[in-house]
């Protein structure tokens, strides 16, 4: 499946602080990965719907089993507020035994810089998933640098 384009969904003033969020969800087999894609498609449609949400975008590497979210909220609440809300809430909650891995990031940026590129959000991933080289688990605010 090729990467779906950002989607727009409400517009901000340029100058305003936005909450971007990606993700990297890998299943446990490629027999999940049909489920997975299905759910994660209805998130989408359910993010794009969402209050506070400013775009949304997936990329899935089917034969790699992973799943990739980038998406730009008016703040954390927002964000709070869609993954409490159906059917994300019960989706996620369904699909936990599925899951091999996840990881999520989160940071502040400008509206003015949206969309946030692909490249963007998964060197932040990458990064977030590096072992801590001085022994000491890195800061939130490290791993969101």
């Amino acid at each position: 499946m090729p990467t779906l384009p950002w989607t727009p969904v409400a517009a901000a003033d340029p100058e305003a602080g936005v909450t971007v969020m990606a993700s990297r969800l890998e299943v446990r087999s490629l027999r999940h990965v049909p489920g997975f894609l299905l759910a994660s498609l209805s998130l989408l449609r359910q993010a794009r719907r969402s209050d506070g949400a400013h775009g949304v975008t997936l990329k899935a590497q089917l034969f790699g089993r992973t799943f990739w979210t980038l998406s730009a909220w008016r703040d954390e609440q927002a964000i709070k507020a869609y993954a409490a809300a159906e059917p994300h809430r019960s989706t996620m909650r369904a699909k936990r035994a599925v899951m091999r891995d996840s990881t999520f990031v989160f940071w502040r940026a400008k509206a003015a810089d949206l969309p946030i590129t692909w490249e963007e959000a998964q060197r932040r991933i990458s990064e977030s998933r590096k072992p801590e080289t001085s022994g000491r688990p890195r800061s939130s605010e490290e791993r969101a640098r």
